[in-house]
């Protein structure tokens, strides 16, 4: 047996040869990552720039992109070098580096959603109410915790996985996962399975059940409102379902992908579909919410164009 500390380096057993194929695949990885980088940041700065924009929603809105330019950079230059490698190895401190960055990104994502649904409930529910709620110092609070908390469990996450005995290093993965090094263990895990259980129930039920619970509450005020009070709840809460769906989706293939055997899936689609919430959540969120509100729309354009036309009002209610 041997304890993780010696262990230079993990064997990721997921890639397979896809000969000269690999320069096309990296041009298209590579292209799809500059894609994310620039509409992100094109948002974040929209953002920023705009005091229009300087308002709870839009604010939330800029940390979720934020969080998604994080956990492409604990992936894409990773994929990048691992494809271009006819040794698909990575050493351990990258290991534990990158299940720091890819289980934080997890966490402050679903956390970030749940409390853009808070926002959107207190909006909706109590208009009149909304702006002595959703005060500067609330907003920055719950921004603070949206990172500091996830960020925290997962420090105590890895600090559990790093120092288990292992009795090898090969991983079959296209990148380090935690559950991947704990079945690699020799040791006793029960300690690492209770965390990793309660950190489950905490950093993702217990968003989701909030974010069912505010979703719930805004139903029932849709139902007995009028027409324009509906409208602007569809508005502003169609672009948060849909993400909220497609980061499941992605995670729920995630969940399949690491705790059960899918001899079945052909290779390709098992390593698209492992990677489906680190790659295409970074591209949906800001490609939805920019065609989706009219406020961010219209402030791209102003941005991009130098349009002078006056900026479109945003929707609180």
């Amino acid at each position: 047996m041997t304890n993780s500390s010696q262990v230079l380096h993990f064997t990721l057993t997921a890639y397979f040869d896809i000969g000269s194929l690999k320069y096309l695949y990296f041009m298209m990885v590579m292209c799809f990552y500059v894609l994310i980088i620039g509409s992100n940041v094109l948002l974040i700065v929209v953002i920023c720039v705009n005091r229009s924009l300087h308002e709870p929603m839009f604010l939330f809105l800029c940390s979720l992109f934020v969080n998604e330019l994080f956990g492409s950079l604990g992936l894409f230059p990773f994929l990048l070098v691992q494809i271009l490698s006819d040794v698909h190895s990575v050493s351990a401190p990258l290991c534990f580096l990158q299940i720091f960055c890819v289980y934080s990104y997890a966490a402050v994502e679903v956390l970030n959603l749940a409390v853009m649904s808070y926002d959107r409930y207190v909006a909706i529910c109590f208009p009149l109410q909304y702006h002595s709620t959703m005060t500067d110092r609330k907003v920055a609070l719950l921004i603070a915790l949206t990172w500091a908390l996830p960020v925290l469990a997962t420090v105590v996450l890895v600090s559990l996985s790093a120092p288990l005995r292992l009795c090898g290093n090969v991983i079959d993965k296209v990148f380090c996962g935690n559950f991947s090094i704990v079945k690699l263990s020799c040791s006793n895990t029960s300690v690492n399975n209770v965390y990793g259980l309660v950190l489950t129930v905490v950093s993702i039920v217990a968003p989701l059940v909030l974010i069912l619970y505010t979703y719930g509450k805004i139903l029932e005020v849709c139902f007995s409102a009028t027409k324009q009070t509906r409208q602007k709840a569809v508005s502003t809460c169609t672009p948060h379902l849909a993400s909220i769906l497609n980061f499941s989706f992605g995670c729920c293939f995630q969940i399949l992908q690491s705790r059960f055997e899918l001899s079945r899936v052909p290779p390709l689609l098992a390593i698209v579909l492992s990677l489906y919430f680190l790659t295409c959540q970074p591209l949906f969120n800001p490609a939805l919410y920019g065609l989706k509100m009219a406020a961010i729309r219209d402030a791209c354009k102003r941005l991009l164009c130098g349009e002078n036309s006056a900026p479109a009002a945003a929707s609180h209610a």
